[in-house]
């Protein structure tokens, strides 16, 4: 099959021959050299258009394996990120893993912890002392007719007894934080009463009575904090002389360090 490019040589080839042949007039030899001329005006277009084309692919492949490139480079940048998510995923659900367990271990030991204080305070009235697991921490609330007369800050022999045991339960567990929290109704003390002036002093006074007695009887004093609530947090209102009762109380707060947690917490 002939191409364009060698029917135009052949016509111009032909339109020569013409040219030389004896018998053509000037008007059909000025006519034949216009279509050569025209033949090679086409000829040199369409090679243009050629090398135009060519050009054009050339750029288009180009382009095409530029995309190429960019695309391995996302897809291998994707899979990288991928990896690394996949690793911190790994640790992140690790580190998940491992704060499960410690908060499991925690559950337990507060869990032993109120048994055991809760066998060791077995035989005193249940209205007068009282072992509860609240959010994750032992209350041993002890009320103030087991521990005190009215005003006064000298514990009572059988409140002796009960912190003893208390305290004898606690030994050895050093990883055992204990808050002794003392708390009044809101009547104010009797004017005049020695080295106090008010229920800030007699709540405070309590619970520091209370620490001596519990570290004299062999609890660490490094774990022991005395502190003061006065009138400001009661259970009940205080509305009636039974619920002033039920406010005149001890808690002593038993809390398991969280060392090992607080750890893995500042790891994420």
């Amino acid at each position: 099959m002939t191409s364009p490019l060698s029917r135009l040589a052949l016509t111009a080839l032909l339109g020569g021959s013409l040219l030389a042949a004896p018998g053509c007039n000037k008007k059909e030899i000025a006519a034949l050299q216009q279509q050569n001329q025209d033949l090679t005006r086409s000829r040199e277009q369409l090679q243009a258009e050629k090398e135009a084309l060519a050009q054009e692919k050339a750029r288009s492949e180009e382009e095409l394996r530029s995309n190429l490139l960019n695309k391995n480079q996302q897809v291998s940048q994707l899979n990288e990120n991928l990896g690394m998510t996949q690793q911190q995923l790994k640790e992140r659900e690790a580190r998940i893993a491992e704060l499960q367990r410690v908060l499991d271990e925690q559950q337990q030991r507060v869990q032993s912890l109120r048994q055991r204080v809760a066998d060791a305070l077995l035989g005193f009235n249940a209205n007068d002392l009282q072992v509860q697991l609240k959010n994750g921490k032992v209350y041993v609330s002890l009320s103030e007719q087991l521990l005190f007369k009215s005003g006064s800050t000298k514990v009572d022999p059988k409140g002796q007894d009960a912190l003893k045991k208390l305290a004898t339960a606690l030994q050895g567990n050093k990883d055992v934080n204990v808050l002794v929290e003392g708390h009044t109704d809101d009547v104010p003390i009797a004017r005049g009463t020695a080295g106090m002036q008010d229920n800030w002093d007699l709540s405070v006074l309590r619970a520091t009575e209370i620490t001596r007695l519990l570290t004299t009887n062999g609890l660490n004093p490094d774990q022991v904090t005395p502190s003061g609530r006065s009138k400001y947090l009661p259970i009940v209102a205080n509305n009636s002389p039974q619920n002033r009762a039920l406010n005149r109380r001890t808690d002593i707060i038993l809390t398991p360090k969280l060392d090992e947690l607080f750890q893995i917490l500042e790891q994420n």
